[in-house]
């Protein structure tokens, strides 16, 4: 929700401090690298029991995250390569927030409550997925009541109220769980209607090229025949 609404609006705004974060020679891919090492020192922090700590890495985790967009727009950097890496940053980086989250928990809570952030985790990754599928079939996934802003809000307000944080692990665990119902039932009422036509594989255009090849060679070795038995005639007349 917040990621559709916001997201743009924020990184329009944040373009002149990426300019002149380019100017130092900070570049995108350097802030997406930075969220990760705030991400793992979060991590550790949390199983640590170190909560506080724990929030102002996640709060700082989520700046390089805002600002490699601003800067390789405001540099002119934006490519599909950035794009991947910073999409497969975002997924290791949940995974090291959840999994500092289940480090602690399995520390100071019994029973089998250390599960209750992998299952969070899971069905993060789960909606992720749907977007990413679905846009390589031409469709559109986006939104949803807990994506990832939502999750890293409420995974802040966990550490803030340690007391109140397997509660709301169940809270992001049921919202997180009704996004993944929110854009499956979305993408299929889209394709319902309308069907993509799928991208031609490169094996077919590979073949379909090595047909034309051997055609052309056939065409060019019968020109080849037809002269020589002209030049035959040619010389016996």
């Amino acid at each position: 929700m917040f990621d559709g609404r916001f997201r743009t609006q924020a990184e329009a705004r944040l373009r002149p401090v990426g300019a002149n974060l380019r100017k130092t020679g900070i570049t995108a891919d350097h802030l997406t690298g930075l969220g990760i090492l705030m991400a793992a020192g979060a991590a550790v922090a949390i199983g640590e029991g170190a909560l506080r700590a724990g929030l102002l890495l996640l709060v700082l985790t989520a700046v390089p995250d805002v600002l490699d967009g601003a800067v390789a727009k405001a540099s002119g950097t934006a490519s599909a390569r950035g794009a991947f890496f910073d999409s497969v940053a975002d997924r290791l980086t949940d995974a090291l927030l959840f999994g500092g989250i289940a480090w602690y928990l399995a520390t100071t809570q019994p029973g089998r409550v250390a599960v209750l952030p992998l299952a969070v985790l899971g069905a993060s990754l789960l909606i992720s997925y749907e977007r990413a599928k679905a846009e390589s079939l031409g469709f559109d996934a986006r939104g949803g009541l807990m994506e990832r802003a939502e999750r890293l809000i409420a995974l802040g307000f966990a550490l803030l109220f340690n007391g109140l944080m397997v509660p709301i692990l169940w809270i992001m665990l049921a919202l997180t769980l009704f996004t993944a119902g929110q854009r499956f039932v979305k993408v299929w009422r889209q394709a319902s209607v309308v069907q993509p036509l799928p991208p031609r594989p490169a094996r077919a255009s590979a073949r379909r090229a090595r047909r034309v090849a051997r055609a052309q060679q056939v065409a060019a070795r019968r020109a080849a025949w037809r002269d020589r038995v002209r030049e035959r005639s040619n010389r016996t007349n």
